[in-house]
């Protein structure tokens, strides 16, 4: 029988640790534990929500949606939100039925509104996915949705393209979109404000915002994020060579009579009426 072996004492007498330390031992934990997760992430690459359930209701899946809707069916391939398609048997291809909910009684009444979930009148059912939307329209200053007033389907095509307009490659912009309510705004001008030209994002927060007007930022420090080419001169402020002074503290530079034309204007690139 072999016998055990010992460490020989060093020269001090103290006998040395063992080749595998607890710093040895805890970094290989951490490599597996990493490996754990990264095996794990790889997996699932999105994120899982239940949709909606309608009491009694089954999932018949969206070939049973395009029998009537083929149109919307046809182009559906095309959406952002053709990624919430859930393959498998046992998701029965759920598509449009993440958002509106079983088919199978819908079907059966031969298309009967109140046998399906029509997001236009419950944005909840959006709110589901879309949380921080959401608690944007809980701020004092938002669109009208949970007034129902508007529907997220009036800003927002889910059934083709791309879910936010003008994103991507599509070929409309964020004025085609919010000018189809705000004609006024839209234009053409003469002179156009370069902010609107790329977009309305630029200065508001379509779904919400703590300012008025939906502004994502309050009075002057709007306009100061782009038109910062201030000089400060013997304790002026000058603003495209302007004095400013006397002006930045009466509030907005949109109002006491200066750039009220903030969107555009047809007499004079000062954006005044």
């Amino acid at each position: 029988m072999t016998p055990p072996l010992h460490c020989p004492p060093t020269e001090n007498g103290d006998v040395p640790r063992s080749k595998f330390s607890r710093r040895t031992l805890f970094i290989a934990l951490a490599i597996i534990v990493s490996a754990v997760v990264m095996i794990s992430c790889a997996t699932v690459n999105r994120t899982v929500m239940a949709p909606p359930s309608i009491p009694g209701a089954e999932f018949a899946g969206s070939e049973s949606c395009a029998q009537c809707h083929s149109e919307i069916a046809g182009g559906f391939h095309t959406a952002t939100h053709a990624r919430l398609k859930a393959p498998g048997h046992n998701a029965a291809n759920v598509g449009c039925e993440s958002c509106h909910g079983p088919a199978s009684l819908h079907n059966q009444s031969g298309g009967a509104r109140n046998t399906i979930i029509n997001p236009r009148k419950s944005p909840e059912t959006c709110f589901q996915c879309h949380l921080e939307i959401a608690s944007r329209f809980q701020l004092a200053s938002h669109h009208p949705v949970l007034e129902g007033k508007i529907s997220c389907g009036d800003c927002h095509n889910p059934h083709k393209g791309q879910a936010i307009p003008g994103g991507g490659t599509a070929l409309s912009t964020e004025q085609d979109t919010c000018g189809k309510c705000h004609v006024a705004q839209r234009g053409p001008f003469v002179f156009e404000h370069e902010a609107v030209r790329e977009g309305c994002t630029t200065c508001h927060q379509p779904h919400g915002s703590v300012n008025a007007r939906m502004l994502v930022e309050r009075n002057a420090i709007l306009c100061l994020k782009c038109h910062f080419q201030e000089q400060r001169v013997g304790g002026r402020i000058y603003i495209g060579g302007q004095d400013h002074s006397g002006r930045l503290n009466r509030g907005t530079c949109w109002s006491a009579g200066c750039h009220e034309a903030v969107h555009g204007s047809h007499i004079g690139s000062s954006l005044r009426f």
